[in-house]
């Protein structure tokens, strides 16, 4: 491959890399044509970003960014395919509903945070996305009002009972 070849892919990984907030690495040796054909389609239905990188360049990608990547270096071997999402447990997800465990997990930068192993694989499942945050913050919020809406109904229904009592006395 010649130097300019090589220049332009790691400026184009340096871009996806600042483009997605969340990266996983991934093993595909022992993948054949047709289990990698499906990953690729489970993938782009799941708005999952996934290349096949050469782990040189990568790891050159990588060290152009402001955040330091080197934690993930030593995962750079063999076969790797970089899944790029802006949900930070999709991926995750994706990969436990995937059986055999081919392709496994190396390593994740999710949340801002390493996860180096396949054994990190339920931390990273477990990561909520912000959507999921919300839904969850809505829904603490929208306890403590149903609470109070409920208390003043029966506490008004009680009043009237109370009323209607004393007036048929």
């Amino acid at each position: 491959m010649k130097k300019e070849d090589k220049a332009r892919i790691i400026e184009e990984l340096t871009a996806v890399v600042k483009d997605y907030p969340h990266f996983y690495l991934v093993d595909t040796a022992g993948m054949n044509a047709e289990a990698t054909s499906a990953l690729r389609r489970k993938c782009f239905s799941e708005n999952i970003k996934l290349v096949v990188v050469k782990n040189t360049l990568f790891q050159k990608a990588l060290e152009k960014q402001d955040t330091d990547f080197s934690p993930l270096f030593d995962t750079l071997k063999g076969t790797t395919a970089v899944m790029f999402t802006d949900t930070a447990n999709k991926p995750a997800k994706m990969l436990k509903d995937i059986k055999g465990g081919v392709p496994s997990l190396k390593a994740a930068f999710a949340e801002e945070g390493f996860y180096v192993g396949a054994d990190r694989l339920e931390e990273l499942v477990a990561i909520k996305s912000k959507n999921e945050l919300i839904a969850d913050v809505v829904a603490m919020l929208e306890g403590p009002t149903q609470g109070v809406i409920s208390a003043l109904e029966s506490g008004a229904n009680t009043i009237h009972g109370v009323l209607k009592t004393l007036e048929e006395r």
